[in-house]
């Protein structure tokens, strides 16, 4: 490829957000160049749903934006650009059909991200879209605070306009190393602080490793700190090895590590029995110990939690599980039933962003504008997906942001 073509739009990043934007621009006859510093496209991509790429789910975009917090209004027009319905019939226009088979989360029909990447592929090169991999994106090039341009580490690039969609900082082995904060930093936007989120987290507490049989269903968890009382999660957990995971703890991690940074450790309060207060849990347990006066407490205690996580809270409470509940000490049994209504949990660690889905934070929004992803400061750069400060839960939520964000992106509204 000849060094100096003039190009309408250079991509930065093939992720979701990238590629699509990059399908957008060229089916409204701009001249596109893609640039991905790794070797193959969509790297990040390919992992996410376990490998099976789940890409939105089936809720309303009202609610949808909800579950992103205060600033999730920002997704206003990208979401009625593309919500889930028409980024179904995109897909499937591609020739990738998709289903929501429990009604909420959408998958391809053949649950592989591999489906998706090669569609998107495929409509590129169709498209005539120039891609070149192993192209690092070094510096943007600017004439009176307009992008003319990107200097790579061995060539420059012209177009004017440019959109950034090099995600977050998660998973740094996909190629996620913050490319596009430095790169906007460099034209002057404002990069918050940047934290993993959707990730395992490690606990102080051992016994959480005699626990892992079991997903428990129904947690709520809450930050046990004076000015943090206010955020709580609920959903199914799993205990690790180490510490804990599953749906619940991904979410929520994005509330803990700030803390985590702040403080050196997190006190945490799950209720394990679906809601249960104390009263609640001490009629239950009466009532079954009345009915059968000779069942051990641990296969009491068993009728609320599994057994491996009942036993473990037993000897919390300092009590023998083969005990019967009428020879246990009424202070022993308060003991326990506090521990079963709020087992605290103390969190003191994760493994950074390497096992982060998503990255909390990222280019300031008050500088990005919503109606186009145009930046406020920079003519012609745009922005998309994860490099942006503003994240989701588990659940299709980030995909569909970063699909939807690109698709607006790639209209280059001015």
């Amino acid at each position: 490829m000849q060094e100096k073509i003039q190009f309408d739009l250079i991509v930065i990043g093939s992720g979701a957000a990238g590629m699509i934007a990059a399908i957008v621009a060229a089916k409204n006859g701009k001249k596109v160049l893609l640039l991905e510093k790794l070797s193959k496209l969509g790297s990040k991509l390919k992992a996410t749903g376990g490998g099976r790429c789940n890409l939105t789910n089936t809720l309303d975009n009202e609610t949808f934006m909800q579950r992103f917090g205060r600033d999730g209004r920002f997704m206003t027009p990208s979401l009625k650009a593309l919500d889930y319905q028409a980024l179904m019939k995109f897909f499937k226009a591609l020739g990738v059909e998709s289903h929501a088979p429990d009604g909420y989360r959408v998958f391809p029909i053949t649950h592989n991200a591999n489906t998706i990447i090669e569609a998107l592929h495929q409509e590129m090169l169709r498209l005539e879209i120039d891609i070149i991999c192993k192209q690092r994106a070094i510096k943007l090039k600017t004439k009176a605070d307009q992008v003319i341009g990107v200097e790579t580490t061995d060539h420059t690039y012209d177009a004017d306009h440019i959109i950034i969609a090099t995600g977050g900082l998660g998973y740094p082995t996909l190629g996620a190393e913050g490319d596009g904060y430095r790169l906007a930093k460099a034209v002057g936007h404002t990069i918050t602080s940047l934290h993993p989120a959707m990730m395992p987290l490690i606990t102080k507490e051992k016994w959480v490793a005699n626990c892992r049989a079991d997903t428990i269903p129904q947690v709520e968890l809450r930050v046990d700190l004076k000015k943090a009382k206010k955020l709580r999660a609920k959903g199914d957990l799993i205990f690790t090895k180490e510490g804990i995971r599953g749906p619940v703890v991904l979410d929520f991690a994005r509330e803990v590590t700030p803390l985590l940074e702040k403080y050196g450790e997190v006190p945490l309060l799950l209720n394990l029995t679906k809601g249960m207060n104390e009263e609640q849990i001490r009629q239950h347990l009466k009532q079954i110990a009345l009915k059968t006066p000779e069942i051990s407490l641990v296969d009491l205690v068993a009728t609320l939690l599994p057994k491996p996580l009942s036993q473990a809270l037993i000897k919390l409470a300092n009590i023998n599980p083969l005990s019967t509940y009428a020879k246990v000490s009424g202070q022993n049994r308060d003991t326990l039933i506090k521990l079963l209504a709020w087992t605290p949990l103390t969190i003191t660690g994760h493994d950074g962003f390497k096992m982060a889905m998503i990255t909390r934070g990222g280019i300031k929004l008050k500088e990005i504008n919503p109606e186009t992803m145009q930046s406020r400061i920079c003519k012609g750069l745009y922005f998309c997906g994860e490099v942006m400060d503003l994240d989701g839960p588990c659940g299709g939520y980030n995909l569909q942001w970063s699909f939807a964000s690109g698709y607006l992106a790639g209209h280059l509204y001015t």
